[in-house]
């Protein structure tokens, strides 16, 4: 559904003056401090109870409708779009909380309650964006130009486009049909998540012996009756069984197996089952595909893909395929070579040379070849701190929370402290078991630096409105501070401010550091080669149709044998565990713009001195701060030089040359 009250992540919401935004992917949550007499979860008073949600949807829906109320009696103004965005802004604080409620409580009864909220709420949603008064109301005034700030025009025109996405501008015949199309589209999302949760495959593994001895814990135990030997006894045959694991094969599992079991049928089985469910996906994507093909063409473009980039910095699918074929041209020679590489070590390991290189080789045989990760206590908090301090002049510190604010013993709520502003960070951290010391691998290290890119952009956001507050910004923009601030967990300037040894608190070493960067960078083409293929996939699916239904099976193994040097095997799909279809629908290619723009920034703007309160500076005041209230192709230009992008057939691509150079291309 195209939302006129737009919510471009869950974590979205922000009030105009305070910041208010809940991190709904396990990483981050942030309110507006609140008074001590304030209890309730996240901060909200209507929240001490989980049926506290039902009276936050009924007050929401009563404030907007007065809201609304008043906005059918005003004139074409500024006005309007002022109410509008206290619209936004309220539906919103609704729907955040709710999501992050359903996706992180550990209580049944609130996160039933937040489920039931997040329907209630997005029914009356659409309602909203079906609204012809509010639809008029927004059209007239940014027709009658009287409204006078820079930011208040884009937003009327943001408002505009987002109402119209939901076909509000349409006769009524075609409007119906965009939203029985816009319906069965939603439905269709849920029953492909639901499919992967329901169908994750097994495997059953004889003996026990094929699994690593520290992963055996993870699986269900089976047995079964030995074979029979010769002469032996009847009675003794029965008696003996073979102990084995049942292996299911979901995403999470299927990587720490291919990843880490040395027994190679036991990877190969695991990887054909594990890529060949659900099957019943196959019908679901079929069915996508045909649905967002038919609601493009009612929109008057050629393909969801157009439909989907035409509001992005990009502007068309001709624009992204450029980009993506020209990096794929660009990549191809090293990842071949990488490709080379891993067969080699297989040839020399296996004492066989002539041995193919397999696809459920690649995760066990890369991570052999690459150094071991390191352990990091939680001193990197202090690390953040010291981040935050030395690059934008902010302090933060532990804080209590109020009664009922929080919804699980473990959560910390740390207080960011400017000498202009004040906002609160809460952020989940994974517990080491029977320690009170939260020990975190230099992934999740990085992990925590791309999401915290993600919370500065709505802490430091200083719009005028909500509606374009922090991350509410255009698709192929939006992952580019996240994707920035993972190069801050990879320097040693910044790593050796709190990266120390749990026990002993020795400071990392450097040549630590240098080890860990080169194991990170050893198959990095292959894994850039491996984003433009997902890009490519997602792009060719919702492009222009052919006359006849497509196959998407051959598709992707098509796109997988030109892109890549790794085979596709037979009766495999595994693009029906791919989400990224549903969520994102003609827009992966987002992460490799974000990648090429923070590549460049950091080249530019940050490499030299990342620590410095200048550096920090720049990149609040230029970029941070701005959200989607500014074209982010002037903000990128600001911040790191006009050669950042650059436009290309009524479009914008990125510079490339930043990240080539980055990674010896």
């Amino acid at each position: 559904m195209s939302r006129a009250i737009r919510i471009h992540r869950v974590a979205a919401a922000a009030l105009r003056y305070n910041v208010r935004s809940l991190f709904s992917d396990n990483s981050f949550a942030a309110s507006v401090t609140v008074d001590s007499e304030e209890t309730g979860l996240y901060g909200f008073p209507v929240l001490k109870t989980a049926k506290g949600f039902r009276r936050f949807v009924d007050e929401a829906i009563e404030s907007v409708g007065e809201l609304a109320s008043r906005i059918s009696q005003m004139p074409p103004s500024e006005e309007v779009i002022n109410a509008m965005d206290e619209i936004s802004n309220t539906v919103c604080s609704v729907i955040d909380s709710a999501e992050l409620c359903r996706n992180t409580h550990p209580d049944k009864e609130f996160v039933e309650e937040a489920n039931k909220a997040s329907m209630r709420i997005s029914e009356y949603l659409h309602f909203l964006n079906t609204n012809h008064t509010l639809y008029n109301a927004v059209l007239m005034s940014e027709q009658e130009g009287s409204i006078q700030s820079e930011e208040a025009r884009r937003a009327a025109n943001s408002l505009r486009i987002d109402f119209e996405k939901g076909g509000i501008h349409l006769p009524t015949e075609k409007l119906e049909r965009v939203n029985q199309l816009n319906t069965q589209i939603a439905l269709l999302g849920r029953q492909f998540n639901e499919n992967i949760i329901t169908d994750p495959g097994h495997v059953d593994v004889f003996p026990a012996s094929c699994i690593p001895k520290n992963m055996q814990h993870h699986f269900k135990p089976i047995y079964r009756q030995f074979l029979p030997v010769d002469n032996e006894p009847l009675g003794l045959r029965e008696k003996k069984k073979e102990k084995g694991f049942r292996l299911v094969t979901d995403s999470s599992s299927l990587s720490s197996i291919l990843k880490w079991v040395s027994h190679a049928e036991v990877r190969k089985q695991t990887y054909i089952i594990g890529n060949s469910v659900p099957r019943a996906n196959l019908c679901v994507i079929d069915k996508l595909i045909s649905s967002r093909h038919e609601l493009a063409q009612i929109m008057g473009c050629r393909s969801y893909a157009e439909f989907a980039i035409r509001p992005n910095m990009a502007a068309s699918p001709d624009v992204v395929m450029d980009c993506l074929l020209n990096l794929s041209n660009m990549v191809r020679l090293k990842a071949d070579a990488e490709f080379k590489l891993i067969q080699d070590y297989k040839r020399t390991v296996d004492n066989d040379v002539r041995a193919d290189l397999e696809p459920w080789d690649e995760a066990y045989l890369t991570g052999r070849m690459k150094s071991s990760a390191c352990d990091l206590d939680s001193s990197c908090l202090e690390g953040l701190k010291l981040l935050v301090q030395s690059v934008f002049g902010v302090t933060f510190s532990s804080m209590p929370f109020s009664p009922g604010e929080s919804w699980h013993p473990d959560v910390m709520k740390l207080l960011l402290h400017h000498p202009q502003e004040i906002v609160a960070l809460v952020c989940n951290f994974p517990n080491s078991r029977g320690s009170s010391i939260s020990k975190l691998n230099h992934w999740d290290v990085e992990t925590l630096f791309h999401e915290f890119g993600h919370a500065l952009h709505s802490l430091f956001s200083r719009t005028d409105y909500q509606h374009f507050s922090g991350t509410r910004v255009v698709l192929d923009f939006a992952e580019t501070p996240s994707n920035l601030f993972e190069y801050y967990a990879w320097d040693y300037r910044v790593l050796k401010t709190f990266a120390k040894h749990y026990s002993t608190g020795e400071v990392i070493p450097k040549k630590l550091v240098d080890s860990m960067n080169r194991a990170r960078n050893m198959f990095s083409a292959m894994e850039l080669q491996r984003q433009i293929l997902y890009s490519l996939i997602d792009l060719t699916l919702f492009g222009e149709q052919p006359a006849s239904p497509m196959d998407t099976i051959s598709i992707v193994a098509d796109l997988k044998r030109q892109c890549t040097s790794w085979k596709h095997v037979e009766g495999t799909h595994w693009h029906t565990r791919f989400s990224h279809l549903i969520n994102y629908g003609a827009g992966y290619y987002s992460y490799l713009y974000a990648k090429c723009f923070a590549a460049t920034i950091w080249e530019k703007v940050c490499r030299d001195d990342p620590l410095s309160l200048s550096t920090g500076t720049a990149i609040r005041t230029k970029f941070l701060q701005h959200g989607g209230a500014k074209d982010p192709s002037n903000l990128l230009r600001d911040l790191a030089g006009h050669s950042i992008l650059r436009t290309y057939n009524g479009g914008i691509v990125p510079d490339t040359s930043s990240l080539c150079k980055e990674m010896n291309l």
